[in-house]
């Protein structure tokens, strides 16, 4: 199990993390959210992984990744009990940020079918509680059952990458690797896309925390 992105996570200062989440979800295209007490921020490869970033405004955050190839993957299986466990230990003023909310391309819903209340699905949830980061000890022990890799299978790794923690995040160096993966036909496409990446990053470079 690789803890890299995490360590490279939680080094970095929750202004920063905020401010990578919203160039992100500004690259692709996805709106930013606001639902009571928070900002939702994502990112999907638009096959079926991504991930959910809520800044509270109290200066918590709440992180959801997911794999839909994973075996962390509890939509298929309608398993509404596990996906609820996974939330174990995390404030409910925080969850209630993704309970009995509307589903949306990131996150879809897991229904009780008891009581008909739903939740957000996610293979990995963690959660800033203004300090630090933590992982919630059911999630931890399900992987360690079910000899899983927490961070590997959750999508955390892999739903994180393009945010570069613990790598320089600037408009030459996401531009310098999607020059590596072959984006570009020539150097004139290059220079455009350039231009209009740091454009993106200006919109961005200053946050300012929400008052509570």
């Amino acid at each position: 199990m690789s803890d890299t992105t995490w360590d490279a996570l939680t080094a970095t200062p929750l202004p920063e993390v905020r401010r990578r989440a919203a160039v992100v979800d500004d690259l692709v295209g996805i709106e930013p959210v606001t639902v009571p007490g928070a900002q939702r921020l994502a990112w999907n490869d638009g096959g079926g992984q991504s991930a959910v970033w809520y800044f509270a405004e109290d200066g918590r955050a709440l992180l959801l990744t997911f794999d839909h190839e994973s075996e962390l993957n509890l939509y298929g299986e309608d398993d509404y009990v596990l996906q609820e466990s996974f939330y174990e230990g995390v404030p409910e003023s925080l969850v209630a940020l993704v309970r009995d909310r509307p589903e949306n391309y990131e996150s879809l819903n897991l229904t009780d079918p008891g009581t008909g209340r739903t939740i957000h699905y996610a293979g990995g949830v963690f959660w800033y509680d203004g300090t630090r980061w933590h992982v919630p000890d059911r999630l931890v022990e399900h992987c360690r059952d079910e000899e899983l890799d927490l961070f590997g299978d959750s999508g955390f790794d892999y739903c994180l990458g393009v945010y570069r923690f613990g790598e320089d995040f600037t408009p030459e160096a996401l531009v310098a690797l999607r020059e590596k993966n072959g984006r570009y036909e020539d150097e004139r496409e290059r220079d455009e896309d350039l231009s209009a990446v740091r454009e993106t990053f200006a919109r961005h470079t200053v946050h300012t925390r929400p008052r509570p």
